[in-house]
């Protein structure tokens, strides 16, 4: 009976807000029926534009999950992993594609499987870095400049992501001996 809760609940909170969503549409339709036909455009436009790497990013999620442990992510961009996870962060932030927010699913999910805040925080930053791109640059402003400043860019997403795992992430406190009281004792009222 629980579980039969929990799935109704979701759904109440899910329809829920497409219901107002949909009844906000309407009651602006009947309103300004011009500018609400614009912003449903609007909405499909993005729409279109996230679907294809919204779409990437949900079957990325899917191998993961399928084929994927724990353990072996762990090994590969968990906290232990130094400077080759921080490298394999790095590199895997550069080629992604798509709008960020479409990422942040995936991210989540390898944060629950064990990838520290270092990592995402790489990832995140290593975004901005798009090799499509820069031959576009070096047309605007020179080699020089697009060799120096991606690599500086990659060096300071590392050099973030240190900093961000170093102030995110929580130490393990060892736990008292087996057999000994915590301090400070419990009080119940």
């Amino acid at each position: 009976m629980k579980r039969k809760n929990g799935k109704k609940k979701k759904w109440l909170r899910y329809g829920g807000f497409l219901g107002i969503v949909s009844g906000l549409y309407l009651g602006l339709f009947l309103l300004k029926p011009a500018k609400t036909a614009s912003a449903l455009e609007n909405s499909a436009g993005i729409l279109r534009e996230i679907a294809l790497p919204l779409i990437l990013v949900f079957c990325a999620m899917v191998l993961m999950n399928r084929f994927l442990q724990a353990e072996k992510l762990t090994k590969y961009l968990g906290r232990e992993t130094g400077i080759r996870g921080l490298l394999l962060s790095a590199a895997a932030g550069i080629i992604s594609v798509g709008p960020i927010y479409a990422w942040y699913p995936l991210l989540k999910t390898l944060r629950e499987r064990g990838a520290s805040y270092a990592i995402l925080a790489t990832f995140l930053c290593n975004r901005s870095i798009k090799p499509f791109l820069i031959p576009v640059m070096i047309s605007y402003f020179g080699w020089r400049y697009v060799i120096v400043l991606t690599g500086l860019t990659a060096a300071g997403s590392m050099v973030v992501g240190v900093c961000v795992g170093f102030l995110t992430e929580k130490k393990a406190s060892p736990s008292p001996p087996s057999g000994t009281a915590s301090f400070p004792p419990s009080k119940s009222l």
